[in-house]
């Protein structure tokens, strides 16, 4: 690819592609890189995910997927984690973080845990030509949750004062018809 990237894409694909023959000897197996958000997989450590590398068995055409957080834009950090996603790729994703991954991860300068590596002196030296070839990364942080008001609750709890019994109940029907009876004891009261 001749001259700066345009976009994020572009420029991902750019240092895709110099990672891929500098320190993986162009060892990638068929790969799509893209800035987007990583599953959450239904857990609270998702929040924390930055990169994430889909097999090819998930894809259709037999793809690896690999998605780097659009909560990044230090481009020697991006640099990092798509190194860390594509690692999974060569190594196949059922080897996780175990010794495969470790030995190529300590090969091109990862450092740190296996599971959240971070690029070392050796990768850092390695890479700082490739970014400043291919340019800035053409891309500025996104942070969820800065301009969508958190939902409140939509059920309003309504407790018997007598014996504890407890419901819940939208707006519209207390405002409609009142709080609701408890079978025992009558009028419930709304919960504050």
């Amino acid at each position: 690819m001749a001259g700066k990237a345009q976009n994020r894409e572009e420029w991902l694909k750019a240092l895709a592609e110099r990672l891929n023959t500098l320190a993986f000897d162009g060892a990638m197996p068929a790969y799509r890189v893209a800035c987007g958000w990583p599953s959450r997989g239904g857990t609270a450590r998702a929040k924390r995910v930055i990169g994430q590398c889909w097999d090819a068995d998930c894809s259709a055409d037999k793809t690896h997927e690999i998605l780097i957080s659009p909560n990044l834009d230090d481009p020697m950090k991006v640099a990092g984690v798509l190194a860390h996603e594509m690692i999974h790729a060569i190594v196949g994703i059922k080897a996780g973080h175990k010794k495969p991954f470790r030995d190529l991860a300590v090969k091109i300068g990862l450092v740190g845990k296996m599971t959240a590596t971070t690029e070392g002196p050796d990768f850092i030296s390695a890479v700082e030509p490739i970014l400043k070839e291919i340019g800035d990364y053409p891309h500025a942080a996104l942070t969820p949750g800065t301009q969508l008001k958190k939902q409140s609750t939509r059920l309003i709890k309504a407790e018997c004062p007598e014996c504890g019994y407890n419901v819940r109940v939208t707006r519209k029907w207390l405002d409609e018809v009142g709080a609701p009876l408890c079978p025992n004891d009558g009028p419930m009261e709304i919960a504050s």
